[in-house]
This record gives C-alpha cells, structure tokens and sequence, in this order.
C-alpha cells in the first residue's frame, strides 16, 4: 500500500517552500534520519506546515498499524487494504483537526474503525481464516517465532483459533479486543476511539474476553489443558491500568 506525499500534504506553493526549507527537519540523507526519529506530534507540525517529507515519514509509520487494525477488524487482507488506504487519505486529510498533545494512534484508529465499517456495509466482506497473506506482508507482527519449532507450532495454531474466533464474535466484541489486546491501547484511549466510557470499556473487554473464550472452548475444548496454550485474557494482565501516550 503506497501513499504520495505529494497527494496527502497542502498545497504545492507550501510543499515547495518546505523543500527549501534547510533547517534541522529537511529532507536528504541527514534529514532523513532525523524525520525517522522525530516524534509523531513533530511529524503531525512539520505535514500540517506542507513538509513532503515529514508526511511521507508519517505515512510510512502509520500504514502498518492502520492495515493491522482493519485486517482484524475485518478479517480479509483486500478488504483491510482498502480500508487503510481509505483511512490514511481521511487522516491526512483532517490533520488539521487533531488537537496538539492529543495521542495519534487513538485518532488514527477512530477513522480506521470508521472507514472498516462503512466499507462492510457497502461491500459483503467475507472473513478469510487464513493469516498466511498478513504474514507475508507483516511478519512478526501477526506471527512470532522462535528458536522452538514446536513453540512456534503451537502458538500458530493457538493465533490461527482466536483469529477464526474472532470473526464470530460481534462487531463490538472483536473491536475492543483489537484495541487492548492486540493494539495495545490503554483504558482511555479506548474510550476515545469508542466514544464511550472507561467503565463501558472495562466491561465490554470483560464480557468480549468471556466470549472468545467461550468459543475457543467449544470448539476444542478447555483451553487451559491444551500443551502449551495460554488464556487469551493472559496477554493484558497486569497492564490493565497502564497510562497511554503517543507511541508513534
């Protein structure tokens, strides 16, 4: 998925400029690798003023976790790529609108979680069970491995039963779950993508986990004697109070 800074920043009397512009943040080698470990809310300043560069850099940064959400969230890698592309063009659109000190991840997944659902009621989507394109495409992001081929083995198939899982819960269901067990979002940043409160985000994980796991127990059984498995509620514990921020 390849997004044109020259599409996603102002105008181009302001693109020029920023291309002139020598100063610490400026595009070529050096600059570059400045812009690669410049902040979100420094790439968001530098996009906003027309920065080629600095959007390109926030593209990059962003398409991952943007597909990665609507892949889960819709199950179906054509599907999710459009969704994503959709979302970008929205994000980058309206980035005049995201607040200074507001976390990016949490804004970006809002208009991801948006631009999943309208493509699923325009089109049928149908939920692929197979991670095997994701893979490719994203590695380590969908599927860890190890030194332990047998490991390895297990928590495929574990991470191949809760992806077919997850596409029978309901909409509500897979979201919250997306969002804290697999993006890693806090409590409140939660929250603010659903628009709802903490407490309706504590309780909805709760009774989504119970589901999932209602479901990986029916179809093969108590999921804690299966060797090696691991509780899909285990991968959160101990982090449920966790403070958010911008991790961009």
């Amino acid at each position: 998925m390849t997004i044109s800074p020259g599409d996603l920043t102002g105008d181009s009397a302001a693109r020029d400029a920023a291309a002139r512009d020598a100063g610490p943040w400026s595009t070529g080698a050096a600059g570059g690798a400045s812009l690669r470990s410049a902040s979100g809310a420094t790439l968001v300043a530098l996009s906003r003023s027309g920065d080629p560069a600095a959007a390109n850099e926030l593209a990059n940064r962003f398409t991952k976790p943007a597909y990665l959400v609507a892949l889960q969230l819709l199950g179906n890698p054509e599907d999710a790529r459009d969704a994503a592309q959709n979302a970008l063009m929205r994000f980058f659109a309206r980035l005049d609108r995201l607040e200074p000190g507001r976390p990016i991840r949490p804004w970006l997944f809002t208009i991801v979680r948006n631009a999943a659902r309208d493509l699923a009621r325009r089109r049928s989507v149908r939920r692929s069970d197979s991670l095997d394109e994701a893979r490719e495409e994203f590695g380590a992001q969908v599927i860890d491995t190890s030194a332990d081929p047998e490991a390895d083995r297990r928590r495929h198939e574990l991470r191949r039963d809760i992806w077919r899982a997850l596409g029978r819960l309901t909409p509500k269901e897979r979201e919250i779950l997306v969002l804290r067990d697999y993006q890693d979002l806090a409590y409140a940043e939660i929250a603010a993508v659903l628009s709802v409160p903490v407490g309706t985000v504590m309780s909805r994980l709760h009774r989504a986990r119970r589901s999932l796991r209602a479901l990986l127990e029916a179809d093969y059984g108590p999921h804690d004697r299966r060797p090696g498995a691991r509780r899909p509620e285990d991968s959160t514990d101990g982090r449920n109070n966790r403070g958010g921020g911008d991790r961009a």
